[in-house]
């Protein structure tokens, strides 16, 4: 039978989704607070609606007879959408809230990982009391991370030693309003990103993937939700060996076999660090813009994990085609602090040339495209080599042109990744 899937949400990260499935034998809908004239291209409906609404996702799914769904955003998942959706009799590719929670609740994720042994946690304590966490700040041997319990999109993160010193993170816990907090030692190393494929007890990765959370180029100013990423032809990263990746690998393996009936997308964020691997986090979807590197080298069909999943049967094996990938996101100019909204986006398809075009949070109007205060849209290069993947993103965002917009022009440059490979092997003393 010819499946009906709705999508949930309206980012970049959806629309890497939704042309995933556009070639399947499906018909796909999605509703999102936002129109993505991406997804709305690719979609047999587009419906704008609350996400975090579960009654109002489960109508929409019940109205188009959906029989599959998946889930994108994070807040969605927090909200029970998925919940809803499984008991409306609508096989959801999303973990539930509870499961969810991996990534929700950051003190949840770490006593989670203490209790049942999971590799790769780092020393940590959560608190809901800010005096009491500015007490551990000063009694604490070596830097922090403090870390919002909850939800901040990627951006609540303040590295004492890195972006603030130990004074400013106090100020900062003492003037916010966070009901819980968790301080955890600082991870010096690489980062990377391994995404896997989980459903009935099993799992299917990914290749890794490195995402450039600062602002600006060089790796400075505030974090993001994401300013671009890249991906080698193969499952590891140029500064990675594949026991790297496989360390990775089986710390996802035991927190499929710790967490009950989890489903959808894991993903691990993982440092690279002098010790080994050890986990920055765990998100419970798609990253964004992780999903933009991976689903596009995706050889096997989506649907056919779809359906696998709800069938319980053998999830397949994935098969990615051999080729490096570069995302290069713009954003309004001013984000993620000040952002200006309203520029027009003149990029489309045609325009983009050999890249791949992702948008993200844009204003559809009547006489064309505009920004708005969050990342506008993404393109990705494909090729053999992340040098010339890079050279062909960089090509469209010449083409997209920058009035209104910034971009970080040396996410994938043969300089910054060798930095990487030359800060590995500084670590580990070669």
């Amino acid at each position: 039978m010819t499946e009906t899937v709705v999508l949930i949400g309206g980012g970049g990260r959806e629309h890497a989704i939704a042309r995933s499935l556009a070639d399947s034998d499906a018909r796909l809908y999605a509703c999102a607070g936002n129109r993505n004239p991406g997804i709305a291209a690719l979609a047999d409906g587009f419906e704008t609606l609350d996400t975090t609404n579960p009654t109002a996702v489960r109508t929409y799914a019940n109205e188009v007879d959906a029989t599959l769904a998946v889930i994108g955003p994070e807040n969605a998942l927090e909200a029970g959408v998925a919940d809803a959706l499984d008991e409306a009799g609508v096989y959801t590719f999303g973990p539930r809230q509870d499961a969810a929670r991996i990534e929700t609740d950051k003190a949840f994720q770490r006593r989670f990982m203490r209790e049942h042994d999971i590799p790769g946690c780092p020393d940590f304590e959560t608190f809901d009391d800010m005096a009491a966490a500015c007490e551990y700040i000063d009694d604490y041997d070596g830097d922090l991370a403090v870390k919002p319990a909850g939800l901040t999109g990627g951006k609540g993160v303040r590295v004492i030693g890195d972006q603030v010193t130990a004074e400013e993170a106090k100020a900062h816990l003492r003037s916010a309003d966070y009901d819980r907090v968790v301080l955890e030692e600082r991870l010096v190393g690489e980062e990377f990103t391994v995404q896997a494929f989980v459903a009935n007890g099993q799992l299917r990765v990914t290749p890794a993937v490195q995402d450039h959370k600062r602002a600006y180029e060089g790796d400075e100013g505030p974090n993001t939700g994401g300013m671009g990423s890249y991906s080698d032809a193969g499952l590891e990263l140029p500064f990675m060996s594949e026991d790297d990746y496989m360390e990775a690998v089986d710390v996802l393996r035991a927190v499929v076999d710790a967490l009950d009936d989890y489903k959808g997308v894991l993903y691990g964020q993982f440092m690279l660090t002098a010790e080994g691997i050890k986990v920055v986090e765990f998100n419970a979807r798609f990253g964004d813009p992780e999903a933009m590197n991976t689903l596009p080298v995706l050889n096997t069909d989506f649907l056919d994990v779809l359906t696998a999943a709800r069938e319980d049967e053998p999830l397949p094996q994935l098969s990615f085609a051999p080729q490096a990938t570069v995302c290069k996101y713009a954003v309004p100019e001013g984000y993620p602090t000040e952002p200006a909204a309203g520029a027009k986006v003149t990029i489309d398809e045609d325009s983009a040339g050999d890249a791949l075009l992702f948008y993200a949070s844009v204003d559809e109007r009547d006489d064309g495209i505009y920004t708005t205060t969050s990342r506008s849209f993404a393109v990705v290069g494909l090729a053999e080599t992340i040098t010339e993947a890079e050279e062909i993103a960089e090509a469209a965002l010449d083409a997209a042109g920058e009035e209104g917009l910034r971009m970080r022009h040396d996410i994938g440059k043969p300089d910054l990744v060798q930095q990487r490979i030359d800060h590995v092997d500084e670590l580990r003393g070669e």
